[in-house]
């Protein structure tokens, strides 16, 4: 496939999630309110359509046929309505065929044959198209009205009747009423004048036997027309064949009908051409509006945000190269100034690009919530806050994974069942909640239910079980203890499940939030709930940092996990009896970590007061960093640590990657947790 073809594949498949997961949204907002107002019905109608048009230019048939059918639907309900008893029908129908177009769709990325035997589906819908549209005997006297009516309409039309398309539908595909009914929809949506033999095909399921027998008839007054109804039927399915009769002055109005109704199958009308006519040319003469939104490849944004970060090091090495700065001009040091305001700008609005609401991944629970909900027979709501909150596409990406997972773990197996929520004394109904905010440096995202609650001594019994614990079980804080929840093969749950067990996968979530740069934070009451934070950091790609130096070595150090610099004397310090240092600040004791120590550097400054103390953060730790001096703020580029450097575990040493400066000199960037964690 081309570069051309790949990108409209890319667009196919960006639009068709993005509108399911916009359908789940609406059916699960229906099923909840218990009804499906004209808003929603018109949407679900626009959504169904849109797929159907772009899978039918893809040419994803199985895709265009189920959604064609699924508007067939909506279409039916849009102009008659639906009574609410068949509302949960409905909605679980729908989340059944959407389901179906999900799995054709991951079909595609993976290069799979689509479905080809899609009648079951049809079927299904039809029949149920049947059953919406109401039984024979109910409706004897309304029907017969109706059929009154329409009568006249057709004996009113016969008089200027010019052309009769007889309509062949496929052996044996059964319905066949309904398959009439719903090219009647399709005509009825051009705006076209026409009438049709036999009437009232919705809602009489006997003139099946009659379609079979003598075939399906429209009437057409004019060529225009007659062009627009025959795009409908060669678009319809299960069409075997049709017929097109025109009278002239050799035949007249009768004879053309009694043609169209004797005339061989077989034989098509060869005058007829296909035309594609344009509904919209009344319009012609109205301004629209113009685009205002592009949809963007993220490779592409990519590529941008590198020659961005570049730019940021060719800008950096122009304004520290020695041989300019001897120049002294006024008039260059202003210019860099403005460029530098220039490149800051630009940076801006190039990592905005990246920038996408979490609410896409946030939407996607509802569904997850409902289905668990219904499988495991518990009521529980989902209440989200924060869904604007927006964050770099590459993280989302990285975090969609964890999110549900906590959320699946939560409904199978922190939210109680009906009977022990209420022998607790609590509301019948769970709650989970997601949220998320903006603190400025870092991105929150909380996952809390207000279910059972993790058992510290269960915990500590579980983790002594399997030789996990590290010491007495004494000298485990609450929060230690819940840590161990996150250490790898970790659970507290004797029966798997099909969602896991709690406690399952906290190893990998943890793993997979760490490696965007975020941390996991546990907290829970037993028989209250538990609530997950995740801290991530807005983006990956441009950080701002310290450089500070120590030895011949240069780190930086990013300005989100710096709480102060200071400096300090000998008499402040504790030494402990294992060889640490301590230091007392606002009556707080954080211990002291020696960079050159830590990664084994030579240096002359040995003595505290000769050099500084950086207190830094990583969650709810903090630790002091003890460095020969600071150079400055820098504004860097992340740069992943060279592959063949993974077999040494730089991360899990302290370095998270590193960063090309103006000067040419590289420096490590340095990963606070990690250095917390090693102390």
């Amino acid at each position: 496939m081309d570069n051309n073809l790949d990108s409209v594949l890319d667009m196919y498949l960006f639009e068709a999630n993005l509108l399911l997961e916009q359908l789940d949204d609406i059916l699960i907002r229906a099923e909840s309110e218990q009804a499906f107002n004209k808003e929603c019905i018109d949407e679900i109608f626009r959504i169904m359509h849109t797929i159907k048009g772009s899978s039918a230019m893809m040419q994803f048939d199985s895709i265009m046929t189920i959604s064609h059918k699924i508007e067939d639907l909506f279409y039916y309900i849009r102009e008659n309505g639906i009574d609410k008893k068949h509302n949960e029908k409905l909605v679980n129908l729908v989340f059944k065929f959407t389901d179906f177009i999900k799995d054709e769709i991951v079909k595609i990325e993976e290069n799979q044959e689509l479905e080809h035997n899609l009648e079951p589906f049809e079927v299904e819908i039809l029949t149920f198209l049947n059953v919406i549209s109401g039984k024979v005997s109910e409706r004897y006297e309304e029907e017969a009205a109706l059929t009154q009516t329409v009568n006249d309409e057709v004996s009113e039309l016969s008089a200027n009747i010019k052309y009769v398309i007889k309509i062949i539908f496929d052996d044996n595909i059964g319905m066949e009423n309904l398959r009439a009914f719903l090219i009647v929809n399709a005509l009825k949506e051009t705006g076209i004048e026409f009438s049709y033999k036999p009437v009232n095909v919705e809602v009489i399921s006997e003139t099946a036997i009659d379609i079979i027998r003598d075939g399906f008839y429209v009437y057409i007054r004019d060529k225009d027309s007659l062009n627009v109804a025959v795009a409908v039927v060669r678009e319809a399915l299960n069409v075997k064949n049709y017929t097109v009769i025109e009278y002239n002055d050799e035949i007249d109005q009768t004879e053309a009908i009694r043609l169209a109704e004797n005339k061989g199958i077989s034989e098509i009308k060869s005058s007829i051409k296909k035309q594609n006519v344009d509904k919209s040319n009344k319009d012609n003469n109205s301004k629209h509006n113009k685009q205002n939104l592009i949809t963007v490849n993220l490779s592409k944004l990519d590529n941008l945000v590198n020659l961005v970060g570049e730019l940021v090091i060719a800008e950096s090495m122009v304004a520290s190269d020695n041989e300019i700065k001897k120049l002294n001009s006024e008039s260059f040091i202003k210019s860099t100034r403005q460029m530098r305001k220039l490149t800051d700008e630009l940076q801006d609005i190039v990592m905005s690009l990246r920038m996408v609401p979490i609410s896409g991944v946030f939407q996607k629970m509802k569904r997850i919530v409902r289905d668990m909900g219904k499988e495991l027979n518990k009521d529980v709501e989902l209440v989200l806050s924060g869904e604007d909150t927006e964050i770099d596409k590459t993280i989302v990406d990285g975090i969609s994974d964890p999110i549900m997972h906590l959320v699946r773990n939560a409904m199978d197996h922190g939210i109680e069942s009906y009977e022990e929520r209420i022998e607790a004394g609590k509301d019948t109904k769970g709650s989970i909640r997601l949220s998320a905010s903006n603190t400025g440096g870092e991105i929150h995202i909380t996952v809390e239910d207000d279910g059972r609650g993790f058992e510290p001594k269960t915990i500590l019994e579980k983790a002594k079980s399997k030789g996990m614990l590290t010491k007495s079980e004494s000298e485990y804080t609450q929060k230690e203890i819940f840590q161990i929840l996150m250490l790898p093969g970790f659970s507290t749950n004797s029966n798997i499940t099909e969602y896991s067990g709690r406690g399952v996968g906290m190893d990998v979530v943890k793993s997979n939030i760490e490696k965007v740069g975020g941390t996991v934070i546990l907290d829970s009451k037993e028989r209250a709930g538990t609530k997950i934070t995740f801290k991530i950091p807005l983006t990956l790609t441009i950080v701002s940092g310290m450089q500070v130096v120590v030895g011949d070595s240069e780190f930086i150090i990013p300005i989100k996990n710096i709480q102060q610099s200071f400096k300090t004397s000998e008499k402040e310090i504790i030494n402990n009896t294992d060889g640490s240092e301590m230091i007392i600040i606002r009556d707080k004791c954080y211990y002291i970590l020696r960079i050159k120590k830590h990664f084994n550097i030579k240096t002359e400054v040995e003595k505290i007061e000769d050099g500084l103390l950086i207190l830094v953060g990583s969650g709810d730790n903090s630790i002091c960093l003890f460095i020969d001096k600071i150079i400055g703020e820098q504004q860097v580029v992340v740069k992943p640590l060279p592959v063949i450097l993974n077999k040494y575990n730089l991360k899990e040493s302290g370095i998270s990657g590193c960063s090309i400066l103006g000067d040419g000199s590289i420096n490590l960037i340095l990963d606070i947790k990690n250095l917390i964690e090693s102390m």
